[in-house]
């Protein structure tokens, strides 16, 4: 069996799409997963699984949420070393000291024609960004919930993304080096 990260996106967000962490870790022992452990409201899971194909299960999971509970989250399912890696490729040291400053999103695929002329000119003074391969790392020292490049980082990249900050991704590998 092999280790994975679930990341469910747009659970549990202003009383929408609730999902219970109980729950979703019963479904997804109900679908074959072992050692379920889950990491706050947000839908993150780490979990093993015989499943070979990290696309596939995340649609598995997708379509259990949906027929369960009614609405179809995002999921996108990482290996350790992915996680890990893209922990490792964070630009912003700062990180550590303010971990609400640094969002990793982690992005379905590479964009192909990413926009990041828009991106560069949303961004105010203080932020920084940096897009490595499937993830968008954003600096953001004034508030990612103030900031219009967060609001907007998905579109402009033009793919499917889910955004964690440093403390979540950094639980998360370490949850994730326990497990296996």
């Amino acid at each position: 069996m092999k280790t994975w990260i679930a990341l469910f996106r747009g659970i549990n967000l202003a009383g929408r799409n609730r999902l219970p962490m109980p729950a979703l870790k019963r479904l997804l022992e109900k679908h074959a997963c072992v050692d379920v452990q889950t990491y706050i409201q947000s839908g993150n899971v780490i979990f093993r699984s015989a499943a070979p194909d990290p696309s596939r299960l995340a649609t598995q999971l997708t379509a259990a949420v949906s027929k369960s509970h009614g609405f179809e989250p995002h999921v996108l399912v990482l290996t350790p070393r992915e996680l890990a890696s893209a922990a490792d490729g964070n630009p912003y040291p700062e990180a550590g000291d303010n971990p609400a400053s640094v969002h990793l999103f982690f992005l379905d695929e590479r964009p192909r024609t990413p926009d990041l002329a828009s991106l560069e000119a949303l961004k105010t003074s203080t932020e920084r960004f940096a897009l490595k391969g499937k993830v968008f790392y954003l600096h953001t020292p004034d508030g990612f919930g103030r900031s219009k490049l967060a609001t907007r980082a998905e579109r402009l990249l033009g793919v499917a993304a889910t955004a964690r900050n440093w403390r979540t991704v950094t639980t998360l590998v370490e949850m994730a080096q326990a497990a296996r």
